[in-house]
């Protein structure tokens, strides 16, 4: 008999829902409804001081004023701790990870200056600390802690974007489970609850394509099955910047006072090649609509919006009208 299918979507609370979140939520939900599959949300809220629960809240509202349903109550990963906790001491009693004292300022003095600041391999400086060099370290500092990976390319083939390959030594590094201040790590966290919930697909912006090969390493350590995998392009502004939580005049709270949600979610429809013409839908209506074969790979870029801004097709334009 085969698998059902499940699909979620899964926002981090830090600032309201902008339209990328939404377009995020949406493919997702509408390729788990198309197969006939269940929706599931997840509140990624492990960064609990910048994740408020009025903010998850304000997140759940926008959904169902856009009219998202899900199959089960959210699941907040602010409450599950204890259950990364136990995936983390399983991976530790296997030997695969290990304290790193290195604080943010000395990995980025490790980096060349032609990688730029924003990825850092890490050099593995604490990976062969003996025991007593790391109880001699603990003295003065809390320690992350840090999967080992092996020299090993992991290879996916992502539903838009074909094969992937990511070397986990050369390209990531020793990645972190757990922060030096106790919360644990997106790539940790993210595994352990989409096993879990048996999310069988994961749909979302190619942003986190680059996470993927982590995250099947850890899936094939703690044992778990690997789902299939569709990154989306993002949604950039008129300037080609990936819209962002601060870029308040894009979120919900101020598109809600001047859209319908039929409005926002037929633009976004169109902009994501389901619609062949702007004009208002529901996510009922687009169901019947979706195809990941329609979906573009290049990003998608959103102009003319602003505050004079009327319901017209000037609102998005697909990278081919651009």
């Amino acid at each position: 008999m085969p698998q059902s299918v499940i699909g979620r979507f899964a926002p981090t609370p830090s600032g309201r829902l902008h339209l990328g979140n939404v377009l995020c939520a949406m493919l997702a939900y509408l390729s788990a409804r198309s197969q006939g599959g269940r929706f599931l949300l997840r509140i990624e809220d492990l960064d609990i001081p910048r994740c408020p629960a009025s903010l998850s809240q304000a997140a759940m509202d926008d959904l169902t004023a856009l009219g998202f349903t899900w199959d089960e109550p959210p699941l907040y990963q602010s409450q599950r701790s204890e259950i990364y906790r136990q995936a983390l001491h399983c991976l530790t009693e296997q030997g695969y990870t290990y304290p790193c004292f290195c604080t943010r300022a000395q990995l980025m003095a490790s980096v060349a200056p032609n990688l730029g600041d924003t990825v850092v391999v890490y050099p593995g400086t604490c990976r062969n600390l003996t025991g007593a060099e790391a109880a001699e370290k603990a003295k003065t500092r809390t320690p992350a802690i840090r999967l080992r990976v092996p020299d090993e390319t992991i290879t996916f083939t992502d539903r838009l974007y074909g094969v992937q390959r990511e070397n986990l030594a050369r390209d990531c590094g020793d990645f972190i489970l757990r922060r030096s201040d106790g919360l644990y790590g997106y790539q940790l966290a993210v595994v352990v609850d989409d096993a879990l919930s048996g999310v069988t697909e994961v749909v979302r912006g190619r942003d986190i394509l680059s996470a993927t090969p982590r995250q099947i390493y850890l899936q094939r350590l703690l044992e778990y099955d690997t789902p299939s995998y569709l990154h989306i392009p993002l949604l950039m502004d008129g300037e080609g910047r990936r819209l962002a939580k601060r870029d308040r005049d894009m979120d919900m709270t101020a598109l809600l006072k001047r859209f319908t949600p039929e409005e926002i979610l037929g633009r976004l429809a169109y902009a994501a090649g389901l619609q062949q013409e702007i004009r208002p839908a529901t996510l009922e209506e687009l169901i019947p609509m979706y195809d990941p074969a329609k979906l573009p790979k290049d990003d998608l870029r959103l102009k003319g919006f602003d505050e004079t801004t009327a319901f017209s097709p000037s609102f998005f334009f697909r990278p081919e009208m651009l």
